[in-house]
């Protein structure tokens, strides 16, 4: 995994604005209507093409897919593994159900989304296994020919999978004789994906909002060691299925769930990173720009990196049409710097994605590559000031 040698690198968490053709399609086929595969196949490919040449041209050192080729972070597990079948309502978020005026708001928008909806995942009733582990191949394939065929590419390339918690999480067990199987299971399906990601030479980003949302929804009004009991069956789950692939190469993403809310009921980083610093991995992709989290940079002056790991600290908001001056991006990341005591170890970056499940985003697609380009620019700033 690179450090930021001479200036400080740019990244971003993972998902970007989809086409809105692709976008629909997404939409109708979550909702059981008939859309052609290899129409969808062919469509996502092409935006993941566009996605790695547009992340190119705005200067970004570290890029993915877009995560074009799937509906969302997790849900496109489904059309991958076996086990999954059928619908439920997911938990609500403790800080949405306190406050009723915004509870209306809130389910008004999801209303009106033409795209694919998290709020009704799909259940788990059977074994959950990779169906064919060639299908985890094709995404890491398919990102290395598109950047091939540029004259320019990334500095390093990245994906990215769920971790086994958000799926436990998300898609209701009606199969596993206990949660802590359950979790093993999920683990190990996705060891496929993991492992792949690796083989291919690309970076490997693990998506762990569970290890923070969770707690303020399937752990809300629970004793707080409860919650901490599954971070820390999840973290060492992830340890398991990481076991072949080089810590070096893998970094992990945690948040409290990608939505625009008032995130109140949040846990704090301090409570959960202990057991978060725990998870064998090379970097943390941490958000430190949104009005509620922009303050626990300094958790990490409490509890430091260790010395190998690098830190994407959440510099850019990516549920605001704000786009946020170069300078205050500049700002973000010296305070970052300072806390963690060196600039190398120090990479710029998003708070989350940009659209994590296909129409949930809340930026309009050409205000978020405004915001990816106040990044570079930020990040140019402050590598003046700190290198």
């Amino acid at each position: 995994m690179l450090h930021s040698t001479d200036r400080i690198l740019t990244t971003h968490t993972g998902s970007l604005p989809r086409p809105q053709p692709l976008l629909e399609m997404y939409g109708r086929r979550s909702r059981g209507e008939p859309v052609d595969a290899d129409a969808i196949a062919v469509a996502g490919r092409e935006a993941m093409r566009a996605a790695v040449q547009r992340q190119v041209e705005t200067g970004i050192d570290v890029g993915n897919n877009g995560e074009q080729q799937r509906e969302g972070f997790f849900l496109y597990v489904q059309h991958r593994m076996t086990g999954f079948g059928g619908s439920w309502k997911r938990w609500p978020r403790a800080d949405v159900e306190r406050y009723p005026a915004f509870k209306e708001m809130h389910e008004s928008r999801n209303a009106a989304n033409v795209g694919v909806s998290s709020l009704v995942p799909p259940r788990v009733t059977g074994p959950v296994r990779y169906r064919d582990p060639g299908e985890a191949e094709t995404e890491p394939r398919e990102l290395k020919e598109a950047l091939a065929g540029l004259k320019t590419g990334f500095a390093e390339a990245f994906m990215s999978a769920p971790s086994p918690g958000i799926l436990a999480s998300a898609c209701k067990n009606e199969h596993y004789a206990s949660d802590e199987a359950y979790v093993e299971a999920l683990a190990e399906a996705l060891r496929v994906e993991y492992e792949a990601v690796a083989r291919a030479g690309l970076i490997l980003q693990v998506d762990c909002p569970d290890l923070a949302l969770e707690r303020h929804r399937s752990y809300q009004g629970r004793p707080e060691r409860e919650f901490l009991g599954f971070v820390e069956r999840v973290v060492a789950a992830i340890n398991r299925a990481l076991r072949n692939v080089p810590r070096e190469q893998t970094r992990m993403h945690v948040c409290w769930g990608n939505y625009e809310g008032p995130h109140d009921c949040d846990v704090p980083l301090e409570t959960i990173w202990p057991v978060i610093q725990k998870m064998n991995v090379g970097g943390f992709v941490l958000p430190f720009a949104n009005a509620r989290h922009a303050h626990e940079f300094k958790v990490l002056g409490k509890l430091p990196l260790a010395k190998d790991q690098v830190i994407v600290a959440g510099v850019i908001d990516t549920l605001t049409n704000f786009v946020e001056h170069p300078e205050v991006v500049a700002d973000r990341l010296e305070r970052v710097a300072k806390v963690v005591g060196d600039p190398h170890r120090v990479l710029a970056g998003t708070d989350c994605g940009f659209d994590s499940t296909a129409g949930q985003g809340r930026v309009a697609e050409d205000v978020a590559w405004a915001k990816l380009s106040a990044l570079v620019e930020g990040a140019r700033i402050a590598s003046v000031r700190l290198m």
